[in-house]
């Protein structure tokens, strides 16, 4: 009978454990039938970063690598902004959005709608990337709203087919792209207009399409600024910017035009009746007309060089940075897949195919180890135009008051050009909308 007794409880004991085995697996097997994180990007027209089918390839490979899926929108420039405050009123802003500071830190992040993600940047990260692209990612030194991901110089361009029929070339420093001087350039000016007898250049000004070209001009010219180190007031005012737009109106070859925007001017330049355009970068240098006639070129066959604007010294370069930021939707887990899509794309072996999808210049030469400084070695265009990058200065977009300081800019330019040209006027019209853009 015991012996009976003792087999019972064995089997007992024998089912017992079974059934905690039984139930301690279950929750295992539903971890790994859960489906991975799926999360939201809202991208706007950044190179192949606005292209369903570059991004597609980019988000097939994040997906096997990681297993969180991410669903794409695409946002153009007309109405992005629209559609994005939007969601943000309805409590459905997407998890991540790729554009640039003066949206994600000055906008979005200064209304407390996006996530601080100053905890993706450690030390090696601050070192690699390019300073002034870092330091407009920031909010102060413990906030930062974007993480960047690419960058290129806004700059000129000049027919150097009519150039060199003009002499006008012995102005220019070929090797670094930039103008000797001031004065060289209003010597290689002077000496196309002769040539042509025709206008040369033109401050575009109908609206604020391409005025990063204007504004670098008149800044680079003699040497001022558009606004204040911190980023708190604009000093467009200044006696070295009147002096830049004295000298503009006075030059006979260039004139002011308030019919035409930055896009107008490069058709215009493209076509042959201008020689030189103030609204350029490497997307038009790699096709300066949509119609894909070819890289550097304009329509009739000319050569087209890009060059850093004129000044005494170094040229300060306006730029364009572009990278990721998190909107703050307070979920947890999708704002940690959302900063490992991040580092994914921007700071790791994947970085490079990234980089190359928006067509533009990585912000750092290395990522996680991995060399971005060659590649683009195999487009002449691209590694040509990498000498103007030491060139990017001070990324002054997310000066508070932005949106309006851009409409003030234009609307100066036309009374610049309506005026009689005396400083007096000049410095009249740049004291009334400079106060305008600083809210007085």
């Amino acid at each position: 009978m015991k012996k009976v007794l003792a087999l019972v409880l064995a089997l007992c004991m024998v089912f017992a454990l079974c059934a905690c085995s039984v139930s301690t697996s279950a929750p295992k097997a539903e971890e790994e039938t859960a489906a991975p994180t799926e999360i939201t990007l809202w991208t706007y027209p950044i190179g192949g970063w606005g292209t369903q089918e570059t991004v597609d390839a980019l988000m097939a490979a994040f997906e096997a690598d990681t297993g969180i899926k991410v669903t794409v929108e695409y946002l153009t420039y007309a109405d992005g902004d629209d559609k994005v405050n939007t969601a943000i009123e309805g409590n459905a802003a997407p998890d991540l959005i790729m554009e640039g500071p003066e949206r994600l830190v000055a906008n979005w992040g200064a209304k407390g709608k996006m996530v601080n993600i100053a905890d993706l940047f450690d030390d090696t990260d601050k070192k690699e990337i390019n300073p002034a692209a870092l330091a407009a990612c920031f909010a102060d030194d413990a906030t930062a709203y974007e993480y960047p991901l690419v960058m290129t110089a806004h700059c000129m361009a000049i027919n150097k087919t009519v150039f060199e029929a003009a002499d006008a070339m012995q102005y220019i420093d070929e090797a670094t792209h930039t103008w000797k001087s001031v004065e060289d350039f209003e010597k290689a000016i002077a000496a196309v207009y002769e040539h042509t007898g025709a206008q040369v250049g033109a401050v575009y000004c109908v609206g604020q399409g391409g005025d990063q070209g204007t504004r670098a001009l008149v800044n680079n010219l003699c040497g001022g600024t558009f606004t204040n180190p911190e980023h708190t007031e604009y000093t467009w005012g200044s006696e070295e910017n009147i002096a830049a737009l004295k000298k503009l109106y006075d030059n006979p070859a260039i004139a002011f035009d308030s019919g035409i925007a930055g896009g107008d001017e490069i058709a215009l330049f493209y076509n042959g009746t201008l020689n030189v355009a103030f609204c350029w970068n490497i997307a038009q240098q790699l096709n300066p007309n949509t119609a894909n006639t070819g890289a550097a070129k304009t329509a009739s066959g000319d050569d087209i060089m890009f060059l850093a604007f004129p000044a005494d010294g170094a040229a300060k370069l306006q730029g364009g940075i572009w990278g990721f930021g998190i909107f703050d939707n307070g979920d947890a887990a999708r704002i940690e897949a959302a900063k490992t899509f991040i580092k994914y794309f921007c700071d790791s072996a994947k970085t490079a195919d990234a980089v190359k999808a928006a067509n533009y210049f990585a912000v750092r030469d290395t990522a996680e180890g991995a060399d971005l400084s060659t590649i683009w070695a195999d487009n002449d265009i691209m590694a040509e135009y990498n000498v103007l990058m030491p060139l990017l200065g001070d990324y002054y977009q997310v000066t508070t008051g932005w949106a309006e300081a851009r409409t003030a800019w234009w609307n100066m330019l036309q009374a610049v050009g309506a005026s009689d040209g005396s400083v007096e006027a000049i410095s009249a019209a740049v004291d009334q909308y400079v106060n305008q853009a600083n809210g007085k």
